[in-house]
């Protein structure tokens, strides 16, 4: 099958991970993959050479838009695929506008967020739906939302998870131990860890607050944070002035997570809105206690497995950390081994991608296949449901 995926750009983020795993699993099952790129710099792609990868770089004008439109077209043209699978708001609006002139088998449009902006952007989802065959959003909560804020119709729009690639998220002691020595943590140190970018989405805000609670009656705990961009110097300062310049690691953008993720004992997440964050799955297959505030397909995810609290409520964040740091050894471990078993049978990266290549078949109906409450359990987790 030739399968084209369009993003808004491959920086560093969940989106961006998704999509490049996606694409190595699509060429290691022999499948012809184009990927298209929008925006910005390259910094995730697929690791697989057989992938071709394809950088528009188009800028915030019309100019650079009707270049990156008509590249667009040529590539589309020439590769001749069997389906498109969008990502990301831009990239949907884009590959709908090329669906205008360019006849596609299958437009497939996946957004990654509950909130993909404000009401012109709803709008832009609503008067374009009839470009696209289906909508997508990672999480319930997230097409709730849609369906609420009339982007997609109830029976346009479905829930597709992200996919965890459990082969390389799994626990290694020997990682735990070298990634500590490198990060120079003794073993006694309870390692909170967070990672995103320093964007208003990931509220660390509400992060400072609560571990500023926790560092005061724990001496032996540090958060670590890998990110970088946004606001993060107003964060450094902010750590300085709160005494915890030593206790918060800032250790900016980096590509080892699985290594980071290892040496944490807590991974936490502060978010004040999400789609379906992958780190908390990926943090779930290395074995981590994860404390989350419910911010979008979190409860998806997690479920009873972490310590799950309200969006911007720092005490209550502080407290579910506080419980995550004071479990004994073997509830640690107990919670891990469930955690992980949960991502391995419900969102591995293998059982979320064939799903999608199930939706890619244009020898099915789609509305007949994934819309009909027989088979509404295949793509939907049985403890969830959208609207009625």
């Amino acid at each position: 099958m030739k399968i084209a995926l369009i993003i808004t750009g491959l920086g560093m983020g969940g989106a961006e991970n998704q999509v490049a795993s996606l694409c190595d699993y699509y060429a290691a099952k022999n499948h012809s993959i184009l990927l298209i790129s929008l925006t910005g710099e390259t910094v995730v792609k697929p690791t697989s050479q057989v992938v071709r990868v394809a950088p528009l770089n188009m800028k915030k004008n019309i100019f650079s838009f009707i270049s990156a439109y008509l590249m667009a077209l040529r590539l589309i043209r020439e590769f001749s695929p069997d389906v498109v699978h969008s990502h990301m708001i831009h990239a949907n609006l884009f590959a709908r506008l090329l669906r205008l002139v360019q006849p596609m088998q299958r437009l497939i449009c996946t957004a990654h967020n509950s909130n993909e902006g404000g009401k012109l952007r709803m709008l832009a989802y609503r008067y374009t739906d009839n470009l696209a065959d289906i909508t997508t959003n990672v999480s319930h909560d997230s097409v709730n939302q849609f369906i609420v804020k009339k982007a997609a119709p109830l029976r346009k729009i479905i829930a597709v998870h992200n996919g965890i690639d459990c082969e390389r998220f799994r626990f290694e002691w020997s990682i735990r131990q070298k990634t500590r020595r490198d990060l120079n943590l003794a073993e006694d140190i309870h390692v909170f860890f967070a990672v995103g970018r320093f964007a208003d989405a990931k509220d660390y805000p509400n992060l400072f607050s609560a571990f500023s609670t926790i560092a005061r009656s724990h001496k032996n705990c540090v958060l670590m944070i890998a990110g970088s961009g946004g606001n993060q110097a107003f964060f450094e300062a902010k750590a300085r002035e709160l005494g915890l310049a030593n206790r918060i690691h800032f250790l900016g953008l980096r590509r080892d997570v699985f290594e980071l993720m290892n040496a944490a004992d807590t991974f936490v997440l502060s978010s004040a809105w999400e789609g379906l964050p992958l780190v908390v799955g990926e943090a779930m297959a290395c074995e981590r206690v994860v404390v989350s505030t419910n911010a979008g397909g979190v409860k998806d995810f997690a479920g009873d497995n972490a310590f799950v609290v309200p969006i911007r409520d720092s005490f209550a964040l502080s407290e579910a950390m506080g419980n995550a740091l004071m479990l004994s050894p073997e509830e640690r471990r107990q919670r891990g081994s469930a955690g992980r078993k949960k991502i391995v049978e419900l969102y591995s990266l293998r059982r979320i991608a064939e799903q999608w290549l199930e939706m890619y078949d244009t020898n099915s109906d789609l509305a007949e296949r994934f819309f009909s409450k027989e088979e509404s359990a295949v793509m939907n987790h049985p403890d969830s449901r959208l609207v009625d």
